[in-house]
């Protein structure tokens, strides 16, 4: 007789003979039985991506952006689930791949939101119109916690807008089957300088965004289409003036260099501005900028930078970003390449045929720039043109009033604005197709990207590394869920070595291995 169970002591050779047993017994049970017979009909029904999620709600909780929104909504008149469903709203800006799914189809079907089993498009509606509402009220609570919490310099700030236009309805000649852009679509900053653009069409609208150095957005506004580029200006420095800020320096997007614009930004005298623009722009001051000599100096891995000389009220940095030199060069070689298709073999048309082709590269004007006409109405490739275009690849003129400002700091400030550019527009991509509904739900959801944007920008700030990169990596952590009589088990995937330092970087703690447990009702 062999006792496997006494009710009180432990036997450790009984126990080692009973695990002895199970092993052997199992050799003759296949994986469906066996999983029967140890969870009692226990069955796996569901896998869902966990990391991400669970990254957004830490920093979000560290932020205390939950409290101070359960804070306000009470009175708004809104429910406890309130704060889980603009959680879920942020979280889905941040990680759904997909603008045309629905925020509560996301939840329900695609993630796992703590405290939020699933919600519906009416509470969605709900939440964000009511975030619409106080949306300056919970920028400047948001703004005070980030500030205290992530100890942010503020002395710097980033001003970047973006002129979008309404999503084009399917088949129409707007549409991705035509080649033809929205008008104003795709520029940023103040590309689009001069009188009220009252051409536009009416649902176009210009958004913006303050952040810190390190790229942390701050306060993002919106505005109708033909709104005056120093206008905006002016309203943002107004209502940032009450904030609590330190030395401000506006730094500002290329094609900006218009007077009215610079006078906007320096119209107080503690306010300095960092203004850049490419070198190729052909303005007079980046010509005169070609003409000084002089060496660079390199302070970063990829970024060289040198001072020229040009004006007694303004500093001029020139900046070389090898990263940047390197992309405008592979697109270059490809226009020529393209060109150069093109062209070949057209001597042999008449002189009529090679007048339409010319006609029709002179529309493509990143081309036309490297094409030459001989005197004899010949098209060729102009090498002279394209040496000029290598000798520009990612170089930059900056400019700014601040006399004390380090060279490198002036370099390095414009450079953040470039890689925050980048992120912002990326989220910015998801706003067209809601924004028929209205003023409201632009506002509404411009402020759910701001937000996702701040959990975003503190992850890759911890983490070092670009937001999709950390996306991807953080989400092959799955939450399981398995089904079986006594009732619901979710339970994660073991965590590797490289997410578990993810997760150290960023200050939050793992994923408990049993996320929940639900019994059955009874």
């Amino acid at each position: 007789m062999q006792v496997i169970y006494n009710f009180g002591r432990d036997d450790a050779s009984s126990r080692e003979a009973l695990v002895r047993l199970v092993a052997s017994a199992i050799k003759s049970l296949d994986p469906d039985q066996i999983l029967a017979a140890a969870a009692d009909g226990l069955e796996f029904v569901d896998s869902r991506p966990l990391g991400g999620v669970w990254v957004l709600d830490g920093l979000w909780r560290e932020l205390e952006i939950d409290k101070t929104f359960q804070r306000m909504r009470v009175d708004g008149g809104l429910d406890a689930s309130a704060e889980r469903v603009l959680f879920a709203l942020v979280a889905n800006r941040a990680l759904a791949s997909s603008p045309d799914l629905s925020a509560a189809r996301w939840v329900n079907e695609d993630v796992f939101i703590e405290d939020l089993p699933a919600t519906t498009e009416d509470a969605c509606h709900r939440v964000a119109g009511w975030l619409c509402e106080v949306s300056h009220k919970l920028e400047e609570e948001v703004f005070h916690r980030v500030v205290d919490r992530l100890d942010l310099e503020v002395d710097l700030l980033f001003f970047e807008s973006s002129r979008e236009g309404p999503r084009p309805a399917r088949g129409s000649s707007q549409d991705a089957g035509g080649s033809e852009k929205l008008k104003g679509a795709g520029k940023s900053g103040f590309s689009c300088v001069g009188p009220p653009r009252t051409g536009h069409e009416p649902r176009e609208s210009v958004i913006g965004m303050a952040a810190t150095r390190t790229g942390v957005p701050l306060r993002v506004w919106s505005w109708p289409g033909c709104t005056d580029d120093a206008e905006m200006i002016r309203q943002a420095k107004d209502e940032m003036k009450g904030w609590t800020l330190s030395r401000v320096i506006w730094t500002a997007d290329r094609a900006c260099p218009a007077a009215a614009n610079r006078f906007a930004l320096h119209q107080d005298d503690d306010h300095h501005y960092i203004i850049g623009e490419k070198l190729r722009s052909g303005t007079a001051e980046a010509d005169a900028a070609l003409s000084r000599q002089g060496r660079y100096q390199r302070v970063a891995a990829n970024l060289r930078v040198k001072e020229v000389h040009i004006a007694v009220d303004e500093r001029f940095v020139i900046c070389c970003d090898a990263k940047t030199a390197q992309q405008d060069a592979e697109t270059r070689a490809g226009l020529v390449e393209e060109l150069a298709e093109l062209i070949d073999d057209t001597d042999r048309l008449s002189f009529a045929e090679r007048t339409d082709l010319h006609m029709e590269i002179s529309a493509r004007p990143e081309m036309y720039r490297y094409l030459r006409v001989t005197t004899s109405g010949l098209l060729r490739i102009d090498v002279k043109a394209v040496k000029t275009e290598e000798n520009l690849d990612g170089k930059y003129l900056v400019r700014t009033t601040d006399l004390e400002l380090p060279a490198e700091e002036i370099a390095l400030g414009y450079m953040h604005l470039r890689t925050l550019e980048s992120g912002w527009r990326d989220l910015l991509a998801d706003l067209r197709p809601i924004w028929s509904r209205g003023e409201t739900s632009v506002r509404a959801h411009l402020m759910l990207t701001w937000l996702a944007t701040l959990l975003v920008r503190i992850a890759e700030n911890r983490t070092g590394l670009p937001w999709p990169r950390l996306q991807r990596e953080l989400d092959r952590i799955k939450l399981g869920t398995f089904a079986a009589r006594a009732g619901i088990l979710r339970q994660r995937t073991e965590i590797t070595e490289e997410q578990r330092d993810l997760l150290a970087a960023l200050a939050l703690t793992p994923p408990p291995r049993i996320l929940q447990i639900i019994p059955a009702s009874r």
